[in-house]
This record gives C-alpha cells, sequence and structure tokens, in this order.
C-alpha cells in the first residue's frame, strides 16, 4: 500500500506492530462457530490475524473508503471465512446483516476509527445483538473515561451507560509510533464483556436521557441539571447511599442512576 492516499476525514492511521495485533486478535477469547464484526479493517492487517486465528469463524467487515476495495480483495482473496462490506457502518442495518450468518457467539474487534468511536459503541448497544465481548482500540484519553471511576475527572454520562451495560477493562497502552501515518495520540485497547444479568431497567432509553441530563453542565449538582424532574423522588434515592440533591453527577455510581430512573418512571 505504499501509494495509498490516507484519507483524514476516515481517521486512517493503520496499525503495523505485528504482536500488537496479535495480542487484539487474542483478546477476543473468541469460542468457535461464532461471528466478528470488524469496522474499518484499512489494510486488512488485523483482519488477517482474525481469520487465522479463529479459522471456524467467520468475519464480517465494514470499510466505508472504497479505494480500499482492490487491495484487499487482493489480500484477502484466500480466506473463505471473511466478508468485507464496502458502505458506512453506522448507516447500515448490522442486525439484518448478521441474520444471515449461523453462529454461536458474537463479538466486536476493531480498531475503530477515533472519530466515530462512541456512535459505534451506541449503535452497537442499541441494536440489542447480543455481543459476547467488545475489543476496541481508541484514543487514549476516550478510554480513560471508559474506565474511569465516580470522582474521577474523566467520570462522565458515557461511563455510566456503558457499565450498565459491561464490565470494562483497560487492556494495555498502544504507542503512536506503532501507526502509519503517525497519529499526535497514544491509543489503549479496551474490552466490554456483556453483564448477562444485569440491573432491571424499566425504560432504556429514559435512562440514557437522564444520565445525559444529569452531566448535562457538569459543574452543576443535580438540583439544578435535573430540576425538570421530579426532585422529591430524585432525593429519595440519594439520602439511601448518603448524598443529597447537591451532589454532582461525577460521584455517583451507575446503580443509583438506574435506581432514580426506575423511581420516576
Amino acid at each position: 500500500m505504499n501509494d495509498f492516499k490516507f484519507k483524514k476525514k476516515y481517521g486512517q492511521n493503520f496499525l503495523q506492530n505485528k504482536d500488537t495485533i496479535k495480542r487484539i486478535a487474542t483478546l477476543g477469547g473468541v469460542n468457535d462457530d461464532s461471528l466478528i464484526i470488524e469496522v474499518g479493517p484499512g489494510s486488512g492487517n488485523l483482519t488477517v490475524v482474525l481469520a487465522d486465528l479463529y479459522n471456524s469463524s467467520n468475519i464480517l467487515c465494514y470499510e466505508i473508503d472504497n479505494s480500499l476495495e482492490d487491495s484487499l480483495s487482493v489480500r484477502l482473496k484466500n480466506y473463505t471465512n471473511v466478508r468485507v462490506l464496502f458502505c458506512d457502518f453506522l448507516s447500515s442495518d448490522i442486525v439484518s446483516d448478521v441474520s444471515s450468518y449461523s453462529y454461536n457467539k458474537l463479538y466486536f474487534i476493531s480498531n475503530v476509527p477515533y472519530y466515530i468511536t462512541t456512535p459505534i459503541l451506541f449503535k452497537l448497544i442499541n441494536s440489542g445483538l447480543p455481543f459476547e465481548k467488545i475489543v476496541m482500540m481508541v484514543q487514549k484519553e476516550v478510554g480513560d473515561r471508559f474506565c474511569s471511576l465516580p470522582s474521577n475527572r474523566d467520570y462522565n454520562a458515557l461511563t455510566v451507560i456503558l457499565n450498565y451495560y459491561f464490565k470494562i477493562k483497560k487492556e494495555f497502552i498502544v504507542s503512536r509510533n506503532q501507526f502509519y501515518p503517525r497519529p499526535n495520540v497514544d491509543s489503549v485497547v479496551v474490552s466490554f464483556e456483556n453483564k448477562g444479568e444485569k440491573e432491571n431497567l424499566k425504560d432504556k432509553n429514559f435512562f440514557i436521557k437522564l444520565v445525559h441530563d444529569s452531566f448535562k453542565f457538569k459543574r452543576k449538582t443535580l438540583r439544578n441539571n435535573l430540576k425538570n424532574y421530579d426532585l422529591d423522588k430524585i432525593g429519595q434515592v440519594l439520602k439511601k447511599y448518603g448524598f443529597d440533591l447537591n451532589v454532582r453527577a461525577e460521584a455517583l455510581d451507575y446503580k443509583i442512576f438506574v435506581e432514580i430512573a426506575n423511581i420516576l418512571m
């Protein structure tokens, strides 16, 4: 791919280090006869490792850059377990796409384009598909938010929502020097393991809205951010955990937000 023109609008920085690529693929721990989704295969460096390592499973890739079609076709021509769809993943009907496969378990393993990391995660969540595990390489500061704890400066609405759905683990740091072209930031590989049994939630959409509203102005208290909600009911829940309406959202564990959402419904 010496003549390839990298496109900044697609966040194209291709990981080159073979040991790191294999380490990412191995983190998936994929069972036999499963289906793996990859977004942004790019040069196919991760794709071929996944196809070799999990040769009894299928890999479904989404690539938005049509100019990569020829090079990926050559790179992947001997892999019968790989299919590449040249389209925008965020606009795709992934439920329909995976319905054509028979699989044991579903995984997502990808070095995602950093500019759409959060939309990708919400698309996976909103699809309702039962992902066994998600392994993503993301920008380091974004990974720090994903794995943050209450009262930490990186703790935000996305942290709360993701913690409801997954057990999140920061796996390892990837230096910017392992990419071509070299980005301006380091990266981190993060895994999201399906919790299976989750806390009962009456309305997931309402929960997500409540959390976003709670963090709308980060330095303001819940009393101010949630003034359009029933503050008496919110106060009842907070009191159980030793808080009051003057607390900021960043101090609260996700389970408290779940309980608040339920009492308001």
